[in-house]
């Protein structure tokens, strides 16, 4: 055997190795949640449960469990990958930008500009529409959503690990590839911003993008990269380490929030990381917002939002409010 055909050997023996720790991730999330389903409906008790920005709200007994372990019913997940508009209305993948009737700045009915938003775990759609608002009050934009349904922390969780290995599907990565895909062959500009497990479902959908312009398109590897020039990402406290080269990047780093520090670029310049790599010419902010509860740190709203300067200063480096 040659050393090319045992390192393809070694390949398919991690791969398959990875995927079926993976599957067996998923079987024991889900024998957990049986039994938890078991304790919940006897009564169950208080728990801390954590939500999006990590942020923790008292939830009683069985219905505080089911949300933890995704048990239960998960009204949520029907709007899994859907848009996200004005007064919660959803709007079914493929709809156009413009057919959209975005969220919109208190003090300004009628923006120039269009953001999209990807939420991260733990989120339901009444808590990315609040999202949506504050944005659109930070930017002066119209805000559309695409939506990361929540089906309980720990499956969220599990969802996370196959992003990460770009591994199954998931109905957000794929709205947004189609979405971002659509607007570049119509020759238009795109600005994206994430949170949390967002940035990593981003990362993942710009992947499939620039793959798509590779293979479908017949692009070389620099006009595929200049194709995707148009598009203008911020992520805050993603949990992405990669990044395709090509976009224009902002990623802002709370060096006192966990999930970036461990899972996304770090709490150091990537410069200094081989293992990360936040896309060719990118701008990373690492900035000091550290919480007693370092979960807190983690708050999109709360934190992210609060360090935020428009994204064209930002680019230029200068983060001074």
């Amino acid at each position: 055997m040659n050393p090319i055909e045992r390192g393809r050997n070694l390949l398919n023996t991690v791969r398959t190795g990875t995927e079926k720790a993976v599957d067996k991730t998923q079987q024991a999330v889900g024998n957990v949640v049986d039994k938890t389903k078991d304790v919940a409906a006897a009564g169950g008790r208080q728990l801390n449960q954590v939500v999006d920005g990590f942020e923790t709200k008292a939830a009683a007994g069985a219905r505080g469990i089911q949300s933890l372990f995704g048990g239960g019913n998960k009204p949520d997940s029907v709007h899994d990958g859907k848009l996200l508009g004005a007064g919660g209305q959803t709007y079914p993948p493929g709809t156009a930008l413009t057919d959209i009737a975005g969220v919109t700045p208190r003090n300004n009915p009628n923006p120039s500009t269009t953001v999209l938003y990807v939420n991260g775990i733990q989120t339901d759609k009444a808590g990315q529409s609040n999202s949506l608002q504050a944005i659109a009050d930070t930017t002066g934009a119209k805000v559309i959503g695409i939506h990361n349904a929540t089906e309980g922390f720990v499956s969220d969780l599990a969802q996370c690990v196959k992003d990460k290995l770009d591994k199954g599907t998931n109905p957000a990565v794929d709205t947004l590839a189609d979405t971002l895909y659509t607007e570049l062959k119509a020759g238009r500009s795109v600005h994206l911003m994430a949170h949390s497990q967002g940035g990593l479902i981003s990362s993942r959908a710009l992947n499939d993008v620039y793959n798509r312009l590779r293979i479908e398109d017949g692009m070389s590897k620099e006009q595929a990269q200049q194709a995707m020039s148009k598009l203008n990402v911020e992520t805050f406290g993603a949990a992405a380490m990669h990044y395709p080269d090509g976009p224009q990047y902002v990623h802002y780093v709370n060096r006192g929030d966990p999930v970036p520090g461990l899972f996304g670029l770090g709490p150091a310049s990537d410069k200094w990381n081989p293992l990360v790599d936040g896309g060719k010419g990118s701008v990373v902010h690492h900035f000091n917002d550290f919480k007693l509860n370092p979960i807190a740190a983690h708050g999109f709203e709360s934190i992210y939002l609060q360090h935020r300067v428009p994204f064209e200063q930002a680019r230029q480096g200068n983060f001074n409010k």
